[in-house]
């Protein structure tokens, strides 16, 4: 997508190199960034030469350079870097009037394909060709307002506020799809492996923050569809630290519409008036692998 003041970073993911391109109306204020305050990973590349009247500043690196790193999963390639904003004081250097920022950048380059060739002989045995196309599903996780009518423009809260979550996924090219959340953990940094973090969603669909005294977290039930999936936590921040940031990693996925929830996928809340969990749909037995912590391993 084209970097404009609304979408204000755009990323190409390319064969061996990533192109990142920054509007220096970073914040959709007016107020130009210099292409000085920006640089790339924790290695502080910088941009290609960019003139002063640009509007927009690009990053071209390899995908292994500039401090990024690599995580392998089943059917990925990962690489992840970062785009850092550092304001310099402009006119007086007692005073800054923008806030520092870092925005998570990833690349996902599958890991599985399938090839085949016709041309073979002498045949021994009949031959079968199969041909496969990989299509990603357009998976989406968006916080909203209150009535759950739009898009939260704020992800700015106080402690007391209700985060509300809407997972979804687009369907349309699919048979029918029941989506479930299998995890989200809070980090202090974007990094999901962070050694200080929290899982408020855990065991393949246990909203297990919704136990703590403090906490009314839950899933909203029903569903507005089966390829959507709502559910609200109690704002929180990390104790001790001096951040008030934090980020949210969450391990969405689908089952067929059609098959019926199981203790792998589900979506549990804890009751406090019953002392009990609920899934959002099928039976209550679904949700007693919550209490155990123990739910078995998702595929």
């Amino acid at each position: 997508q084209a970097a404009a003041p609304l979408h204000p970073i755009a990323v190409q993911c390319q064969e061996a190199q990533v192109v990142v391109t920054v509007h220096r109306d970073l914040f959709g204020t007016g107020r130009l960034v210099r292409a000085a305050e920006l640089s790339l990973g924790w290695a502080a590349c910088l941009p290609v030469a960019q003139g002063a009247a640009d509007t927009a500043v690009t990053f071209v690196a390899g995908l292994h350079e500039c401090g990024s790193t690599l995580r392998v999963t089943p059917d990925a390639l990962i690489y992840s870097t970062s785009l850092n904003y550092k304001p310099v004081p402009a006119g007086n250097p007692v005073i800054i009037r923008t806030s520092p920022a870092v925005v998570p950048i990833e690349c996902h380059y599958p890991r599985r394909a399938n090839v085949s060739s016709n041309g073979v002989n002498p045949t021994w045995m009949p031959f079968r060709s199969t041909l496969a196309s990989e299509e990603k599903l357009p998976f989406s996780l968006r916080l909203m307002n209150e009535d759950w009518s739009a898009e939260r423009v704020s992800t700015v809260f106080q402690l007391g506020e209700i985060l509300h979550f809407q997972a979804g996924v687009n369907t349309e090219n699919h048979a029918p799809l029941r989506l479930f959340v299998d995890n989200c953990v809070a980090t202090p940094t974007p990094a999901r492996s962070s050694s200080l973090q929290y899982a408020f969603i855990d065991f393949s669909g246990c909203l297990v923050d919704g136990q703590l005294d403090d906490a009314s977290s839950t899933f909203i039930s029903p569903r507005p569809r089966p390829d959507v999936l709502q559910f609200a936590v109690d704002a929180f921040k990390f104790a001790g630290g001096s951040s008030n940031l934090i980020y949210i990693t969450c391990h969405l996925k689908v089952s067929p519409a059609d098959q019926d929830p199981d203790p792998l996928n589900k979506a549990c809340s804890f009751n406090k008036a019953s002392n009990l969990w609920d899934p959002v749909e099928g039976t209550q037995d679904i949700c007693s692998c919550c209490e155990m912590r123990s739910c078995g391993f998702a595929g």
